[in-house]
Formats: C-alpha cells, structure tokens, sequence
C-alpha cells in the first residue's frame, strides 16, 4: 500500500519539480541577460522566480549548471525549430525522394527556414556573457566546449541531412561549414545590439547566410 501510493505521488512531484526547474530557468535568463552571469547571484535568481536559496539548490547544484541546462533548453528548441522548418519549406519542395533545387530555390528555402528561429535578442547576450566566463574559468570552459561541439554535432547531421534531400552536399567539412555560417549569424546578432537594430530576424538577417552556405555546397 505504502509503495503503491509512493508511485501514484512521483508523477505529481515530478511534475511539480518541473514547474520550479522552469521557472528557475526563466528567471536566470532574464537576470543573467540583465546584470550578466558573473554578476548575478543564486539569491537573485531564486528572488526572481518566487523562490527561496534552499529551493534553488534542490534542483541545481550551482549558477553554472543552472546556465548548462539553459544552454540545453536553447539547443533543443533552436533543434526542433530548424526540424520544423525544413518539414515545412524543404520537404514539399523535395519530395520523399529527393530532387535538385536550383539556387533560387535554395536560397529562399535558406531564408524562410532562418526566419523560424527565435527572435529573442537576449540569447546572444547571455551565451556571449558565458563565453567569457568560459574563457577565464579553465573548470568552466571543457563543459563548455563540450556543449558547443555536442550541438553542432547535431547541428550539422541536420544540415547534411536536409542538403542530401535537395540533392546537395558541403565541399568542405560539414562540422567546419555549419559553424562557419553559425559564426556568421552570430556576429549579425551581436551587431545589432550594438547597433539596437529593432527591426525582426527576418529583416535582420544578412543575406550573406543563405549566399555562403550555396558557396560551400556543390549538387550531387
């Protein structure tokens, strides 16, 4: 009986860690955006999301794992959001079989599935907050590489993935091609923070993104 009513509890726990670990999350994105990571503390984070130190440290170990499982947050939805863009752009396109797209259709095809990522401007901050603390914190920064070459690992099986449908292929290595144009959006991002560019993603966009990845493809 005791066991029983133990398992009919763990989904309601479960659920109920879920909820805290999110709200958690919210709130660290908004703070590490404001006042940057290394400057903002567990208390501030726990304050902000209703909770209190002892709650924070129930679900997380410290800042920096909370900021690793943002990291993972990020990844599996800019994942699923490219996913969703090439089901809805590529594939009607290309068919279950496959066929050649002329450049033109490339091109946009590019275009319309960048413009589904998030908009949200505070992500290139944070992740260039943690960079730095990545770079000075030796303990830091092997989990941090290890994040970043997890996701363009899975980056780039996606991109050879929707390319091989289109009939196309990298001429360079795959992994090097993707985090050559990922760089390139990176750098537009951080320009237009800089430069407080209000305009949306879609018009924010270089049109170099979709140019080089067809420079760096051939058709096969």
């Amino acid at each position: 009986m005791t066991s029983t009513a133990l398992r009919d509890d763990a989904p309601v726990e479960s659920a109920r860690r879920q909820r805290t670990r999110t709200r958690l999350l919210d709130a660290a994105f908004d703070v590490f955006a404001e006042q940057g990571v290394k400057a903002a503390s567990v208390e501030t984070i726990a304050e902000a999301a209703g909770f209190t130190r002892g709650a924070f440290y129930s679900n997380f170990s410290s800042k920096e794992e909370l900021f690793f499982a943002l990291m993972e947050r990020e990844k599996t939805m800019r994942l699923e959001q490219l996913d969703a863009g090439v089901e809805q752009f590529l594939r009607p396109l290309v068919g279950a079989g496959g066929v050649e797209l002329d450049d033109d259709d490339v091109i946009r095809t590019i275009t319309r599935i960048l413009e589904l990522q998030s908009d949200d401007r505070r992500w290139w901050l944070v992740q260039s907050e943690f960079l730095l603390l990545a770079l000075r914190d030796p303990a830091i920064s092997a989990d941090f590489l290890r994040y970043q070459d997890g996701f363009f690992q899975e980056l780039t099986e996606t991109v050879v993935a929707a390319l091989a449908s289109a009939r196309r292929r990298f001429t360079i290595d795959p992994e090097e091609a993707v985090r050559v144009i990922a760089e390139l959006c990176a750098n537009g991002e951080a320009r237009a923070l800089l430069a407080r560019d209000e305009r949306k993603f879609s018009e924010r966009l270089s049109q170099s993104v979709p140019a080089i990845l067809l420079a760096l493809t051939e058709r096969i």
